[in-house]
C-alpha cells in the first residue's frame, strides 16, 4: 500500500491531471495485490463508475446555470438584491453573498455560481470602486454555498457511493448554507472599514423594490419550484436538474432572452465540464474498487479505533484530515476515495449517517476555494484574470468562518438534523 501512496503523491505533486493520478494508483493497486485477473475488469469498472442513474443531473445543472446566465435570468436576481440591501455600505458585497444563495437554490455547483457571478457582478464591484481582489475572492468563496443549499450535485453523488437518502440530505443542507452565508455577512461587516468598502450613491427606494420584485417573480420561481418539488416528492432528486434547466428556459422565456439559437452555443459551454467531472468519476472508480476489494477503509477504521473511540476526538481527526485532503485534492475525487474510509468513524463517533454525509460534503466542497489545487479558485482567477495569490490573501476570513460553521455542524447535531427530522426524512 506504500507503494501505492508514494505514486498517488508523486503524481498528484507532478501536476498530472486528477482524473490519471486515480486511475494509475488504482492500476499500481492491482499490481500491488498480485491478482493479475482484476485487471480484466479495469474498463468495466471505470464504466460502471459513470452509469449510475443518479449522476444524469449533473450535466443538467450546469446548462441550467449557461441558461440562466444568457438568458437574463441572473441579472434580474442581482437587481432585486440590490434594490434590497444596495444602499448600504459594501451593499454589493452583500448582494453577491445573498445572490449566491438563490442560485446555490438552483444550481447546485460551487463553479457554476462563481463563475455566473464573476461574470456579471466583479466589474460592476471593480467599477464602483471595490478592490479587485476582494471582489474576486467574495465570489469565490461564494461559491462554496452551490453544493451546499439544496439541490447538490455533491450531496448527489455522495448519495450513490453511501446510500444515504439523498432527499434528506437536501434538507440537511439547507441551515448550514444559510449560516455560512451569514457569516460571510459578518465578514463583509468586519471589513467594511479596513478596506474602505464604498456605499451606493443610490437611496433605498420602495417603488424600485416592489418594481424589482415583480420582475424577479419568474426568476424567484425556479428555485422555489426545485426546493418544493423535491421537499414534495413531487420529482426525485435526480429529476431535479431536467427541472432546473426547464424552469430555466420558461424563467427565459418570459423575459423575452430566450432563443433556441442560444442552446448550441450552451451545450458546448457544458461539455467539457460535464466531462472532465465523469472522467474523473470513472477513472475514480477503479482505485474506489481496489480500496474495497483490499479492505482499505475497514483497516484504517481499525486504526483509527484502536488509537482511540473518544467520539469528539474522532471528529477533531476526521475535521484534519478533510481539512488537508481539501488543500490538496479535487472535490469528486476526495469523495470517491474517503467515503468509505471516513463513514465508518463517523459512525462510530456517533454522528447520523445524514449529519455526517452533510458535514463531509461541505468540508470538501470548502476545499474548492482552498488554495493549493481549489478549483473554484481557478475558476474564479481565471475569469477573473487576477492573480491567484492576491485572491488567496482575501479568501482567508471567508475560509475561516467556513470551518467554524463546519465545527458546529460536527458537534452540533441539529444544525443539520432539524429539518430532515422535521420533515419526517430522517
Amino acid at each position: 500500500m506504500i507503494v501505492v501512496i508514494l505514486v498517488f503523491l508523486a503524481t498528484l505533486i507532478l501536476g498530472v491531471p486528477i482524473c490519471a493520478v486515480l486511475g494509475l494508483s488504482g492500476l499500481t493497486h492491482i499490481a500491488v495485490m498480485g491478482v493479475d485477473s482484476y485487471f480484466n475488469v479495469v474498463t468495466q469498472k471505470v464504466f460502471a463508475g459513470m452509469s449510475v442513474s443518479s449522476l444524469t443531473c449533473i450535466p443538467f445543472f450546469i446548462i441550467a446555470g449557461e441558461l440562466m446566465n444568457a438568458s437574463g435570468v441572473t441579472q434580474k436576481l442581482i437587481d432585486l438584491v440590490r434594490a434590497l440591501v444596495g444602499h448600504f455600505r459594501g451593499g454589493l458585497a452583500y448582494v453577491v453573498v445573498l445572490v449566491a444563495m438563490i442560485l446555490s437554490a438552483i444550481l447546485g455547483s460551487a463553479n457554476a455560481v462563481a463563475a455566473i457571478l464573476c461574470a456579471v457582478i466583479v466589474p460592476e464591484m471593480i467599477h464602483d470602486g471595490y478592490r479587485d481582489d476582494f471582489s474576486a475572492a467574495l465570489v469565490c468563496a461564494s461559491g462554496v454555498l452551490g453544493p451546499v443549499i439544496p439541490p447538490s450535485v455533491t450531496f448527489v453523488y455522495f448519495s450513490v457511493l453511501s446510500g444515504v437518502s439523498v432527499t434528506a440530505m437536501f434538507m440537511g443542507g439547507a441551515i448550514p448554507g444559510i449560516l455560512i452565508g451569514l457569516g460571510y455577512i459578518i465578514i463583509i461587516r468586519m471589513q467594511t472599514k479596513r478596506l474602505d468598502l464604498p456605499r451606493s450613491t443610490e437611496s433605498f427606494n420602495l417603488g424600485t423594490l416592489l418594481t424589482a420584485f415583480v420582475k424577479a417573480i419568474p426568476a424567484l420561481l425556479v428555485p422555489l419550484i426545485l426546493v418544493a418539488g423535491i421537499t414534495l416528492g413531487i420529482f426525485t432528486p435526480s429529476e431535479s436538474g431536467a427541472v432546473a434547466v426547464a424552469a430555466a428556459i420558461a424563467a427565459g422565456l418570459i423575459y423575452r432572452k430566450f432563443k433556441i439559437t442560444m442552446l448550441p452555443s450552451v451545450l458546448m459551454k457544458s461539455v467539457p465540464v460535464t466531462a472532465g467531472i465523469f472522467i474523473i468519476i470513472g477513472f475514480g472508480n477503479i482505485m474506489g474498487w481496489t480500496m474495497a476489494v483490499d479492505k482499505i477503509p475497514e483497516k484504517i477504521s481499525g486504526a483509527v479505533l484502536g488509537f482511540t473511540q473518544n467520539g469528539a476526538v474522532i471528529i477533531m481527526l476526521m475535521f484534519a484530515i478533510l481539512l488537508v485532503v481539501g488543500c490538496s485534492m479535487e472535490a469528486t475525487a476526495a469523495q470517491l476515495i474517503f467515503t468509505p474510509v471516513l463513514m465508518p468513524l463517523a459512525m462510530a463517533a456517533g454522528m447520523d449517517p445524514i449529519q455526517f454525509g452533510v458535514w463531509f460534503c461541505i468540508m470538501i466542497t470548502i476545499g474548492l476555494v482552498t488554495p493549493p489545487v481549489g478549483m473554484t479558485l481557478f475558476v474564479t482567477s481565471n475569469i477573473t484574470k487576477i492573480p491567484l495569490g492576491r485572491i488567496s490573501k482575501q479568501l482567508l476570513p471567508f475560509i475561516a468562518m467556513a470551518f467554524i460553521v463546519t465545527l458546529m455542524m460536527a458537534y452540533i447535531p441539529d444544525v443539520i438534523m432539524f429539518l430532515p427530522r422535521l420533515m419526517g426524512a430522517a
